[in-house]
């Protein structure tokens, strides 16, 4: 006959677990996220159950009884989250626990504690036998304020592979009612990442799905509006260089506008919002009009880019700092607040957003302020996306070789040695792809 499923709340309640091996492992961190009173009971643990138990460990084989003079606030203030018996299971250890996971590797033993527990009517879990065993544990996974338990005849892995793929609809909004009881309010200002719209965070995604309407412009990722329920009303910030746009005041007015209509407003950018993306702008917007908001960062392009074509932005031995630029105005112009000359003398990664244009300058700056013409430098147009490309050269000939190769935005430009961790990490799969 099936089970009964229940969800029991083990706050403050003693929780017995025999074994101290990687079953034990596995459950009790779970255990104790419930706030359950764990009695651990094994000669030996797991370094990461030892780590749990800290220097509080009962070695000898006093009774549990005794271990309860000391209320669990106090146990894990000792040093560890759970009450280690340092030796075997004796007969009496199930008294006063609420409930019993026997996962030792000796069928003998777990059948003893599964014994003494069903003879004082408490829930036994047995690891190793599943028809001898008067409860299951089933395979759960949480998100947000739901939680998810599969059982499945007693098969922990057809479980697993049941409760992964309800977690990754609710993860992905896909099981999730746009219409729930818990429907956000207000703005949540939402970064898109760099791209590849795979790149979004969870719980971006969970709320686009949840969103009654979508202010985006072109550097969000595109493909995830055609995920969006039919009656979301999408609005075009069209933010495009050097055509077609929006202002930002216009986009502050949409979210306060929309929001007083009683919808839920998502503004969806690209990379992180508040990475050269005036994200605080908007929220700036929205306080001074009591609306709420909620902020999802994202993944910057500015790491992303370069991690997508091998470089990372520092390594041991090479740089221990990195620069992120907006290079939307030039060196040379009143405008800038870029201390460019400090730059052209640091030693560091010097990562460009929006130098495109103007690279030319940028390059004759850093030269000028003390930076090598040989330094590496690399450019990646599209980053993380299909039409992803990318250039290498120097600090001398970067601005020439872009526009040979007719670069345009949105690109990132990376300057320094960190360029040549990806050349040696190409050249080290090139040799081992050649034959012996």
């Amino acid at each position: 006959m099936p089970p009964y499923l229940l969800g029991l709340r083990l706050g403050g309640r003693r929780v017995l677990v025999v074994g101290g091996g990687r079953v034990a492992q596995r459950r009790v961190p779970a255990l104790l996220a419930a706030g359950a009173d764990v009695v651990l009971v094994a000669p030996e643990i797991t370094p990461s159950l030892e780590d749990l138990a800290g220097t509080h460990e009962i070695v000898a084989a006093g009774e549990i009884a005794a271990s309860e003079a000391a209320p669990p606030r106090d146990r894990a203030a000792a040093g560890g989250r759970l009450t280690w018996l340092r030796r075997p299971y004796e007969k009496g250890d199930c008294r006063g626990a609420w409930l019993v996971q026997a996962v030792t590797d000796d069928a003998k033993v777990n059948a003893a504690v599964a014994a003494e527990a069903e003879a004082g009517r408490v829930w036994c879990v047995r690891a190793d036998d599943a028809d001898a065993s008067a409860a299951w544990t089933p395979a759960t996974g949480t998100v947000g304020e739901t939680t998810v338990g599969v059982l499945a005849g007693g098969d922990p892995r057809r479980a697993a592979g049941i409760r992964d793929a309800v977690v990754d609809g609710l993860r992905d909004a896909t099981l999730e009612a746009r219409h729930s009881r818990h429907k956000p309010v207000g703005v949540a200002l939402v970064g898109g990442g760099p791209g590849d719209p795979g790149l979004i965070t969870v719980r971006g995604r969970q709320l686009l799905a949840q969103a009654d309407v979508v202010v985006t412009d072109r550097l969000a990722p595109r493909e995830l509006l055609d995920e969006l329920a039919a009656d979301v009303e999408v609005v075009d910030a069209a933010k495009i260089p050097y055509g077609r746009t929006v202002t930002q005041e216009r986009i502050n007015d949409y979210l306060v506008e929309h929001v007083r209509q009683g919808k839920f407003v998502v503004r969806l950018k690209g990379g992180d919002p508040f990475v050269f993306g005036r994200g605080a702008e908007e929220v700036l917007h929205c306080a001074k009009h009591g609306i709420p908001v909620t902020v999802v960062p994202g993944i910057t392009s500015a790491i992303a880019a370069p991690s997508a074509v091998g470089i990372p932005v520092t390594h041991r031995g090479v740089t221990q700092e990195f620069h992120v630029v907006s290079a939307h105005v030039a060196p040379d112009s009143a405008a800038s607040t870029v201390d460019w000359p400090s730059l052209g003398r640091a030693q560091g990664t010097l990562v460009l957003l929006m130098a495109v244009e103007r690279m030319t300058v940028i390059a004759d700056a850093l030269m000028r302020y003390g930076r090598s013409p040989d330094t590496p430098v690399a450019v990646v147009q599209d980053g993380t996306l299909p039409g992803q490309r990318a250039l290498t050269a120097t600090l001398g000939t970067v601005a020439d070789e872009m526009s040979a190769a007719g670069v345009r935005p949105p690109a990132i430009v990376v300057v320094g040695d960190v360029v040549n961790v990806a050349r040696e990490i190409d050249m080290i799969r090139a040799d081992m792809g050649r034959d012996p």
